[in-house]
C-alpha cells in the first residue's frame, strides 16, 4: 500500500514506530481481466473513502479485484451484489478488519480523509474507533445495557460515571433505543429482541463518536418492522455520520442509500475460482432506473441472482 505523507493521518498513527509483520509475498493466481466499471462525479460533500484499484487476497486467492470508488461525506452507500462478490471482503478493508484474517492482504490504494489507511506508521486501533462496524447478526456483549454501551469510552478512558450516564442515553436516543429500555439498563443486552439487540450495538458503536459507520446486512435477521426501524434511523444519523451497508435486499438500497455500488463474480473456469469485481457505481436512482451495464441491469431486475 502507498505509504502516508507526514502529518495527514493525525490520530491515526501508532504512538511510536513499530515494525509491522508483512505476509511472506505469493504468487497471484491468473484471472479473467476486469472490465472497468462506470464511475462517479464528485457532485456531494467531502470526500471521505478513496478506494483506488483495489485487490484483496486471502493466502494465494484473489476474492477482490480493481476496485475503485469515492465515497462522500454525510452519505450512504449500499454495497448490493450475488453472494460471492466481494462486497463484504471490500467494507471491512475500509476500518481493517481484513487484518484479523491469516493471510489477508490488501493491494491499492485506500485513503481516508486524505490519508493513506494501509500506512505503516497508521494504527489499525485508531482506524475502528474512527470507522466503526454493525454486524450482520446482533452481538450484544454478556453484560448489562448500559455497560454495553459504556463499553468503548471507558476502554477509551472515561472513568466520570456523570460523563458516562450521558454518553448512555445520547448514544440510545441516537440509535431510537432509548425509550423502549430507560428502565432496565441495568438488565442484560442479552434479554433484547432481535431489533433491540441490533439497535442496542448501533448505540454501542455511536458511543465511541466515529467518523464512519460500516454496517455488514444489519437488518439481515430481523423481521419486517425491526428492518423498518433500522432503516429509519440510518436516515437519521446520515446527518452526522457517513454510512456504508451491505445488503442482499435491492429495496432497501434504494429506499435508503444516496449511491450504490453493484459488485458481481468473473469465473474462471480453468481453475474453478471466482473473483469480485466492481460492476457500476453511480446514484441509487441511476443504477435502478438507467443502469449503464447489461449485467447491473440484469440483476436489479431480477433477470440474474
Amino acid at each position: 500500500m502507498e505509504q502516508p505523507e507526514q502529518n495527514i493521518a493525525t490520530g491515526l498513527q501508532q504512538p511510536e514506530p513499530a515494525a509491522q509483520t508483512q505476509a511472506p509475498p505469493v504468487a497471484e493466481p491468473q484471472a479473467p481481466a476486469a472490465p472497468q466499471p462506470q464511475m462517479m462525479p464528485s457532485d456531494s460533500g467531502d470526500l471521505v473513502f478513496d478506494v483506488e484499484k483495489v485487490s484483496c487476497y486471502y493466502s494465494a486467492f484473489r476474492a477482490v479485484t480493481d476496485v475503485s470508488l469515492s465515497i462522500h461525506e454525510n452519505e450512504i452507500t449500499a454495497f448490493i451484489g450475488p453472494s460471492g462478490c466481494g462486497k463484504t471482503t471490500v467494507l471491512r478493508t475500509l476500518n481493517r478488519m481484513n487484518d484479523l484474517v491469516p493471510g489477508a492482504r490488501v493491494e491499492g490504494n485506500i485513503r481516508y480523509r486524505g490519508a493513506s489507511l494501509y500506512g505503516k506508521d497508521v494504527s489499525p486501533i485508531a482506524v475502528r474507533r474512527r470507522i466503526g462496524m454493525v454486524f450482520q447478526k446482533p452481538n450484544p456483549f454478556p453484560k448489562s445495557i448500559y455497560d454495553n454501551v459504556a463499553y468503548g469510552p471507558r476502554i477509551n478512558g472515561e472513568r466520570n460515571k456523570r460523563k458516562l450516564d450521558e454518553i448512555v442515553e445520547h448514544s440510545l436516543r441516537q440509535a431510537a433505543l432509548w425509550d423502549e429500555v430507560k428502565d432496565r439498563l441495568n438488565k442484560s443486552g442479552l434479554g433484547l429482541s432481535g431489533g433491540q439487540a441490533q439497535r442496542l450495538c448501533i448505540a454501542r458503536t455511536l458511543a465511541v463518536e466515529p467518523d464512519v459507520v460500516l454496517m455488514d446486512e444489519p437488518c439481515s435477521a430481523l423481521d419486517p418492522i425491526a428492518t423498518g426501524r433500522i432503516e429509519d434511523l440510518m436516515r437519521e444519523i446520515k446527518s452526522r455520520y457517513t454510512i456504508v451497508i451491505v445488503t442482499h435486499n435491492m429495496q432497501q438500497a434504494t429506499r435508503v442509500s444516496d449511491r450504490t455500488a453493484f459488485y458481481s463474480v468473473l469465473r474462471n473456469e480453468e481453475s474453478d475460482t471466482r473473483t469480485g469485481v466492481l460492476v457500476e457505481y453511480g446514484r441509487t436512482q441511476q443504477i435502478f432506473e438507467d443502469p449503464h451495464d447489461e449485467r447491473t441491469k440484469a440483476y436489479v431486475t431480477g433477470r440474474m441472482g
